[in-house]
């Protein structure tokens, strides 16, 4: 049993770094194409941009059909590369001026998304790969749901009692966008 278990987990590890290099690879892209222009947004502009990607998601989902001819895949993909960088404003700031290269930018980019495999193989351990068992629509309700835990949390002025804060919150739906996206992909 603790065989199946490894192989499966090994199997997990190589489709993250899959979706990894598909969510890089769009991250590349845009920011050759605008720069890092989103370095002006404070977290919470951030944390609506995440919200307006996954009720879109929750939309399609709900309806059963899209007018705009794209699915969720980019929409999750976008959930990733957003909280990605919402992690990167809470660690350097709103900025005016373009104050990153952009290797520095693919090398914070790049860091927090191996935090946040190194938090889901952790999970992943301890769970037994139960997010594999979840229905795709959990994962958005999920996302949605941390959404709304992060702007509570943003109204508190980064201040909790006794939960997790803003960035584990934006680990969290990174991982769920991840899992939606494995299963898309796979």
């Amino acid at each position: 049993m603790a065989l199946k278990i490894t192989i499966i987990m090994d199997q997990t590890s190589q489709q993250y770094d899959h979706v990894i290099t598909v969510c890089q690879d769009i991250f590349t892209k845009k920011m050759k194409d605008y720069g890092i222009a989103w370095r002006i947004l404070r977290p919470s502009s951030m944390t609506d941009q995440i919200y307006i990607k996954a009720q879109r998601i929750r939309s399609i989902e709900q309806k059963g059909i899209s007018k705009i001819d794209e699915g969720i895949r980019p929409e999750y993909i976008g959930i990733v590369n957003y909280c990605i960088m919402a992690i990167i404003q809470l660690e350097k700031g709103t900025s005016e001026s373009d104050d990153m290269t952009p290797d520095e930018t693919l090398n914070m980019y790049t860091a927090h998304f191996q935090e946040a495999k190194d938090l889901m193989m952790a999970k992943n351990h301890d769970y037994d790969e139960a997010w594999r068992n979840m229905r795709m629509s959990s994962y958005t309700d999920l996302i949605l749901m941390k959404l709304k835990r992060t702007k509570q949390i943003e109204d508190n002025l980064g201040k909790t009692l006794i939960s997790e804060g803003i960035e584990a919150n934006y680990l969290d739906m990174i991982n769920y966008a991840v899992f939606a996206l494995i299963k898309i992909e796979f």
